[in-house]
C-alpha cells in the first residue's frame, strides 16, 4: 500500500491554525512553518516579495555600463543560450533594447555547429564584422574563460548574466552577475533562472538611468514577465521564493500578452491563452520552443516571440509545431532503440548508460527522462555531436545527478547540471566503461548525497472519488504554480471500482479509466499519458469491474466542457 505522510504535530498545527488540515500539511511539507511565511507563499506580491536587483554583486556596475552603452549608441550584442531559458531572456533584452533605441543585435549560437555557451569564433565575428563594443550574455558565460578573454583582447567588454554554477576560475568579464557565482554573494535568492537574472538587469538599468524612463513608462517592464515566467517554469528551477512570484505573475502576463508569437503558438497547439497554467508551459509551450534548436535553428523561436508580423508569427508557430512533431517521432525511435538494448541484457544495473554515435544528443534528455521514470534509476544516454565530440544527457531517477557525475568525474571531459538532470561530454575511449564507472560511483556516494526530492513517494492525503470536486481542487490550486520544490499534491484513492478501461492516442499509448462515484452513479476519469512503469504494468492486468488502489494528482480537464476535475495517474495497485 502507498504510505501517507505523517500528520502535523500539535505545535505546528496551532501555528498554521488559519488554514484547513490539508493546506496546513502541504505548507509544512514545503518548509512553510509560520503564519507569516504561509501568507507570503499563498499570496506572492510583485511589490512586496521581489528583491532589489542591486543586492546582486556587480549588478550596479553592469547596469551602469549597459545604460552608458545604450545612451552612447555603442554596438551591443546579446549572446544567449538556445533553450527555453536563453531564448526568452534574449527576447526580453531585445524588447527592452529596442524600446530604448539601442544599437544592438542578438547572437544565438547554433546548437549543433557551435554548441553551448560563448565561443571564440562567434566573439571574433561580432568584433570584426559587427563592430560590437559590449557583449551581454544570457544564461551562459560563467564557465567560458577563453572566449571572454578573447573578447577583451579584441577590445570588447562583456557583462555575464547567468545562473549556472562556475568552474574553479571565474571569467575575466567587465561585470559578472550571477547569484550562484561567488560564496559571498549578497543576493538573498539563489534560484533564479537565466532569464530571471537578465530581467533583473533590465530593472537595474532603468533604476540607474532615469533618462531612459522617457522612453520606458513606469511598469512597462512587467510586460516582459511573460518571457520570465515561461523560462522560470520551463527551466525547472525551484518554484519557491522569488521564483514563485515570477512564475505567478509571469502566467498572469502570458494570459494577457499582446505578443503575436505567443498568441499564434497557443492557437496552433489549441491552448487557451486566457487560462494558461504551468502545465501548459511545461508540456506544450516549452517543448516547441526547445524543438527549434533540437531539430533546426533556435532563431526560429526567437523570431516567433519578437516578430510584429502576424503572417510571420503564424508561419513560425506552425514551423515550431512541425519541428516538435519531428522531435517526438525521432525521440520515439530512440526510445525503442534503448528498450531493445535493455531487453538484450540479463539484468538492469543500478545506473543505465547507453549510447550510439548515430544518436542525436539534442534529443537524449527527453529519452533519458522517460527511461528513468520507467526503470526508477539514473539514465545516461550519449551520441555524437556535429563537432564530433561525444555528448549526452542524464536524468536522475531517484539519485542526485550532479553528485553522481562528480563521483565519477575522471570519466568526463566536462559535465554540469543539478539534482534532476544534467549534460556531459565523454572521451571517445571512456564510453566503453562509462556504465561500469557510474555503477561504481553510485555504490560509493552517500545516501545524503544521492537523495533527491521524495515528496512524491508518499500520498499527501487519502480521498474518495466523491472528494474530487472543483471546490476541492480550488483549495489545492492556492499553492500553484507547481514545480521543483513545490510538487503537485499526491492523493491516495483506496479500493476504487474501475468501471471502464480504454486506450487512446495514435499508438494507443495513453490510458483512460472511468472510476465509479457514489456506488455507480456517475464517474470520474483517470488519465495516464504515455503510460509507463507501474501504470503500464498494472494496465494489462486491469479488468472492468475490478478494484484498485490509485496514486494520483488532481487536475482540470481543460478539453472538456466545464473543465471537469479528473485524476492524473501516478501508480496503480490491483486489489
Amino acid at each position: 500500500m502507498f504510505p501517507l505522510h505523517d500528520s502535523l504535530d500539535e505545535t505546528l498545527r496551532a501555528e498554521l491554525a488559519p488554514y484547513d488540515d490539508l493546506t496546513a500539511a502541504l505548507l509544512a511539507r514545503r518548509g512553510i512553518t509560520t503564519k507569516e511565511d504561509a501568507e507570503i507563499f499563498l499570496n506572492p506580491s510583485y511589490d512586496a516579495h521581489l528583491h532589489d536587483p542591486f543586492l546582486m554583486i556587480e549588478m550596479q556596475k553592469a547596469a551602469r555600463r549597459l545604460a552608458d552603452a545604450i545612451l552612447a549608441k555603442e554596438k551591443i550584442a546579446v549572446w544567449s543560450d538556445y533553450d527555453c531559458d536563453g531564448i526568452p531572456g534574449a527576447v526580453l533584452l531585445h524588447d527592452f533594447l529596442k524600446k530604448v533605441g539601442a544599437d544592438f543585435e542578438n547572437y544565438i549560437p547554433h546548437r549543433h555547429r557551435e554548441g553551448y555557451g560563448v565561443n571564440v569564433a562567434g566573439i571574433e565575428k561580432l568584433a570584426k564584422e559587427h563592430r560590437v563594443k559590449l557583449v551581454v550574455t544570457v544564461d551562459s558565460g560563467i564557465t567560458d574563460i577563453e572566449p571572454i578573454a578573447r573578447a577583451r583582447a579584441l577590445g570588447m567588454e562583456v557583462i555575464v548574466t547567468d545562473h549556472h554554477l562556475p568552474g574553479e576560475t571565474l571569467p575575466d568579464a567587465f561585470a559578472l552577475v550571477n547569484p550562484n557565482a561567488r560564496p559571498n554573494e549578497t543576493y538573498p535568492f539563489r534560484g533564479l533562472c537565466g532569464s530571471g537574472v537578465a530581467w533583473k538587469l533590465v530593472c537595474a538599468v532603468l533604476a540607474s538611468a532615469p533618462e531612459l524612463r522617457e522612453k520606458v513608462p513606469p511598469g512597462w517592464e512587467k510586460w516582459l514577465l511573460d518571457m520570465v515566467g515561461l523560462a522560470t517554469i520551463a527551466d525547472m528551477v525551484p518554484l519557491v521564493g522569488e521564483n514563485r512570484v515570477l512564475a505567478r505573475y509571469g502566467l498572469l502576463v502570458m494570459r494577457k500578452s499582446p505578443r503575436l508569437g505567443l498568441q499564434k503558438l497557443c492557437r496552433t497547439i489549441r491552448a487557451d491563452q486566457r487560462t494558461l497554467t504551468e502545465d501548459d508551459v511545461g508540456f506544450m509551450l516549452a517543448p516547441r520552443v526547445n524543438a527549434a534548436s533540437r531539430m533546426g535553428d533556435a532563431r526560429d523561436a526567437f523570431a516567433l516571440f519578437t516578430t510584429e508580423s502576424e503572417d510571420e508569427a503564424d508561419t513560425l508557430a506552425k514551423k515550431l509545431e512541425k519541428a516538435n512533431r519531428q522531435r517526438k517521432a525521432e525521440a520515439g525511435a530512440l526510445t525503442r532503440a534503448v528498450h531493445a538494448r535493455l531487453k538484450e541484457r540479463d539484468e538492469v544495473r543500478s545506473v543505465i548508460a547507453l549510447g550510439d554515435p548515430s544518436w542525436r544528443p539534442a534529443l537524449l534528455g527527453l529519452v533519458a527522462s522517460g527511461i528513468a521514470d520507467e526503470y526508477g534509476r539514473p539514465v545516461f544516454l550519449w551520441g555524437r555531436e556535429g563537432n564530433m565530440s561525444i555528448k549526452g544527457s542524464v536524468r536522475s531517477g531517484n539519485v542526485h545527478a550532479l553528485a553522481l557525475m562528480r563521483a565519477a568525474e575522471e570519466t568526463f571531459v566536462e559535465f554540469g547540471g543539478h539534482a534532476a538532470a544534467g549534460g556531459f561530454t565523454v572521451r571517445d575511449d571512456a564510453v566503453f566503461f562509462l556504465e561500469d564507472r557510474l555503477v561504481e560511483a553510485h555504490a560509493r556516494i552517500s545516501v545524503e548525497d544521492a537523495s533527491g526530492d521524495d515528496l512524491s513517494k508518499h500520498a499527501d492525503a487519502e480521498i474518495t472519488p466523491e472528494d474530487a470536486t472543483s471546490a476541492f481542487l480550488n483549495k489545492i490550486e492556492r499553492l500553484a504554480p507547481f514545480g521543483m520544490q513545490n510538487p503537485k499534491p499526491v492523493f491516495l484513492l483506496r479500493e476504487v471500482v474501475v468501471r471502464e478501461i480504454s486506450r487512446f492516442g495514435k499508438g494507443k499509448e495513453h490510458l483512460k479509466l472511468k472510476i465509479d462515484v457514489r456506488e455507480g452513479k456517475g464517474g470520474i476519469d483517470a488519465i495516464a499519458f504515455f503510460a509507463k512503469g507501474p501504470v503500464a504494468r498494472a494496465r494489462d492486468a486491469l479488468a472492468a469491474g475490478g478494484r484498485a488502489n490509485l496514486l494520483a494528482h488532481l487536475e482540470r480537464d481543460t478539453f472538456s466542457r466545464g473543465a471537469s476535475v479528473r485524476l492524473r495517474l501516478l501508480d496503480i495497485r490491483l486489489v
